[in-house]
């Protein structure tokens, strides 16, 4: 295999997201060719240290650091190591170079639900040259790959959907009892649809079930949802928590009804892939890559449709066949989401390209 500098630059102390793929792809790959760019906090052996600032979750400010280091940095790091290819967990590469750029593309959220953002105009401008110049463009799923076709034209020949994995140290079934609450995972942006789960727990009329919110605090939406929560008489059945470690989450996926994960669109669906590895079902969107996840490991409903969640939160409570079948059926489904083998298939289609 070629050898690659990989962007770290999304792996903090507490990951979630793009950091979670980052971390737990680049320890899967061959190590003697990979060498990392990570922040200097972070650091593994062999790495090569970058400055704290350009990690996410710091504001505009950030990213353009952090695109500013792609540019004027990278290439130079690139040329003292005489590596041949930048592999970067998201859209972004050094542009205007020779530098030979391998992207993993996960969704298009910003284009199906645009918004006056600086990500919505990061998409529109930046995003097409990524792609127009990148060698090889990775998917996270076909979904994802066939929106780039879509969206931004790319030719398929440039598109390679692989199975992105998850962590199965961390998450599998442990004896726990099932408690009575439904569990959401994830950020509070509109198109996580969380409004009509939150009517269609309303709607469903089990009160003796709870709400468990885990994903941080948003002050441009978290307030809607606490008022809506509030005005249908649901906040003593509403539990928020915000970043939580492996250990309570590992615990929550086991003791939860359910995971609820019904997007308006998502590209990949960790979660999804967690709780069925922990046994656990899933009433998940019928749109975007989360069928692909999910597959008949759970209820797939119209996120559009508050009565079908409603009934879709019945029906997990209802159904033993359902909970059984996840039980004994879904971790070896999520078996085959292995960050092992998605390493292995990144290597092989870098070895077939050259």
């Amino acid at each position: 295999m070629s050898s690659i500098v990989f962007n770290g630059s999304y792996i903090t102390k507490k990951n979630t997201g793009i950091g979670v793929v980052s971390k737990d792809l680049v320890t899967s790959l061959s190590a003697q060719k990979i060498t990392t760019l990570i922040p200097q906090d972070i650091g593994i052996k062999g790495d090569i240290y970058i400055p704290n600032n350009l990690s996410p979750g710091q504001g505009l400010n950030s990213h353009l650091r952090r695109l500013y280091w792609l540019q004027q940095v990278v290439p130079k790091i690139m040329n003292k190591l005489n590596a041949e290819y930048f592999l970067s967990p998201l859209l972004e590469a050094p542009l205007f170079t020779n530098v030979k750029s391998i992207v993993l593309a996960h969704d298009l959220i910003p284009l199906r639900y645009p918004s006056m953002s600086f990500l919505t105009l990061y998409h529109l401008i930046y995003i097409p040259l990524i792609l127009k110049q990148s060698k090889i463009i990775l998917c996270n799923s076909n979904s994802t790959a066939n929106d780039l076709n879509i969206f931004y034209k790319v030719p398929r020949h440039k598109l390679f959907p692989i199975k992105l994995g998850f962590n199965n140290k961390k998450y599998y079934p442990i004896k726990k009892i099932k408690k009575n609450f439904f569990l959401i995972i994830g950020r509070h942006n509109p198109h996580k649809n969380l409004e009509r789960v939150i009517q269609a727990f309303s709607l469903a009329k089990i009160h003796n079930y709870k709400l468990v919110f885990v994903g941080p605090f948003d002050r441009r939406y978290t307030p809607r949802l606490m008022k809506i929560i509030e005005e249908l008489n649901l906040k003593h059945l509403c539990v928020w928590k915000g970043w939580i470690d492996d250990e309570e989450k590992l615990l929550l996926l086991n003791e939860c009804q359910a995971l609820i994960i019904v997007s308006l669109w998502e590209g990949f669906g960790l979660p999804a892939l967690e709780a069925m590895a922990c046994g656990t079902p899933v009433i998940g969107s019928d749109r975007g890559a989360l069928p692909e996840i999910i597959g008949k490991y759970g209820y797939l409903v119209n996120p559009f449709d508050i009565q079908s969640i409603a009934f879709a939160m019945h029906g997990v409570i209802n159904d033993k066949k359902c909970f059984e079948k996840c039980l004994n059926e879904g971790p070896s489904q999520a078996a085959s989401f292995n960050w092992f083998d998605t390493a292995r298939s990144i290597e092989k289609i870098i070895d077939e390209i050259e």
